[in-house]
């Protein structure tokens, strides 16, 4: 696929204010996340349209398992109904999904889903969906860290052949290039721990508006805003 090039091939997604947009409104978390995910489902349809490639949401991170019990709960149900809901529309639309994270401590239930949308998915060559589950940026390297270091240790590499291009080749989704945009929404100005070393030269954009508010419209500004800018990963302009 032929990408334009003013238009970002890959965009990440930090869904952040669920909360706060439900308690404006006097409602619960639950009515923030459920509108949530309607706007997951919004950029998933239109971003393909727009010419994007790759789409990246970080929808749990390690950290979360630190809130309620209650609304853990509920956010896996919710995935569960994302993920048997939206299966044929994926499969329809020729879309690859993929989760990146560590699979414990998610419920055997979903990982088998997870898995098994994924492989469902494989070989479509449309629009990529991501989903970061129990992902946190630390954590994948030390995970690609430890694989190498077993590889090392069982003699199959040799350590000193170890360049940028060769660790990433041991982090969850290696074959996904970096993203081009990070979006964060509900004017919170923080990565998170979010896919710490893939966001190196990726521009950022933060939206003032909630997560369950940021639709196409909203997007169709933060490409444009995008679109102004000058990408020089690192070296300078010359003219």
């Amino acid at each position: 696929m032929q990408n334009n090039p003013n238009i970002p091939r890959h965009v990440a997604f930090i869904m952040d204010g669920n909360g706060r947009w439900a308690k404006e409104r006097g409602l619960s978390r639950t009515a923030g996340h459920r509108e949530g995910v309607k706007r997951v489902k919004e950029i998933i349809r239109g971003a393909s349209l727009l010419g994007i490639q790759i789409v990246t949401f970080f929808a749990f991170s390690t950290e979360n398992w630190s809130r309620p019990k209650s609304e853990v709960n509920v956010l896996m149900r919710y995935l569960d109904n994302f993920l048997s809901k939206e299966i044929n529309q994926l499969r329809k639309n020729n879309i690859r999904f993929l989760a990146i994270g560590r699979a414990d401590p998610i419920p055997k239930y979903l990982q088998a889903k997870i898995k098994k949308t994924q492989e469902d998915t494989a070989d479509n060559t449309g629009l990529v969906v991501i989903l970061a589950l129990n992902y946190g940026g630390r954590q994948e390297i030390l995970d690609a860290a430890k694989k190498f270091a077993r590889e090392a240790l069982a003699g199959k590499i040799n350590p000193e052949i170890l360049d940028e291009e060769k660790f990433r080749s041991y982090f969850y989704a290696a074959d996904i290039p970096d993203p081009d945009l990070l979006i964060r929404t509900s004017n919170e100005m923080r990565i998170s721990n979010f896919l710490l070393w893939q966001l190196s030269y990726t521009e950022f954009y933060f939206s003032r508006k909630f997560w369950p508010d940021f639709g196409m419209d909203e997007l169709k500004i933060a490409i444009g805003e995008y679109q102004k800018r000058e990408r020089r990963f690192g070296g300078i302009n010359v003219n």
